[in-house]
């Protein structure tokens, strides 16, 4: 199915409430033009113990944030449909789950915990129709399966610092990365790397269709 993107000359404006360099890259990869705005959230403050549940309160709660800082510019009234996209992802390793790491060490960890094992990106979008009130949400699950991760891997990836500042504690579809230690992929790149595309487009066609929530 040919994306909303190529098929008309954009009737609505897109915000990304993400400050993540990957998904503002997939966005514009799929075609669309949109502005940033981040969420500035206390993301530790909220707390969930199943990780499909965590990731959905993390983008919700994103998404409630920017509203807020938007006021009424983009609701009912105004002149251009207005779509805001927050979108969350945690790794699940071992059934536990995996955010940011906070040091160096618990990057170190994370990533250790992967050699010969699997993990799951779970990921939630949400597309919120800031015009009608309408909100569409979905999961995507891409599973990893990793190979042996040595010793020498980790410490180079951990001192580089920039490579483990994501969820699950490792830029797992990098260049210098994939190849080395991941087997096999079943899901997408997209996906692991925080934006399913085949999701996020289904939920901008879905919350442009939908009446008021």
């Amino acid at each position: 199915m040919a994306s909303i993107s190529s098929t008309t000359s954009f009737p609505f404006k897109i915000i990304l409430g993400s400050s993540s360099p990957a998904r503002r890259e997939i966005l514009a990869d799929m075609g669309y033009e949109f502005i940033v705005m981040s969420a500035d959230i206390d993301e530790k403050a909220i707390r969930k113990d199943k990780p499909d549940e965590l990731v959905k309160a993390l983008a919700e709660a994103k998404a409630e944030a920017i509203k807020l800082k938007l006021h009424d510019d983009c609701g009912p009234g105004s002149d251009q449909i207005t779509l805001l996209i927050t979108s969350d992802q945690v790794m699940v390793s071992k059934g536990v789950i995996r955010e940011r790491p906070r040091s160096a060490e618990e990057a170190r960890e994370f990533i250790k915990g992967y050699s010969d094992d699997r993990a799951f990106a779970v990921n939630f979008v949400l597309v919120s129709n800031l015009s009608t009130g309408a909100t569409k949400g979905g999961w995507d699950i891409p599973e990893i399966k990793f190979k042996n991760i040595p010793d020498e891997f980790i410490d180079r990836v951990v001192n580089q610092g920039e490579m483990t500042c994501v969820a699950g504690g490792l830029k797992l579809t990098h260049p210098s990365v994939l190849p080395f230690i991941i087997k096999e992929l079943v899901g997408t790149a997209d996906s692991v790397r925080g934006l399913p595309r085949e999701l996020t487009e289904k939920l901008i066609r879905e919350s442009l269709e939908a009446k008021a929530a």
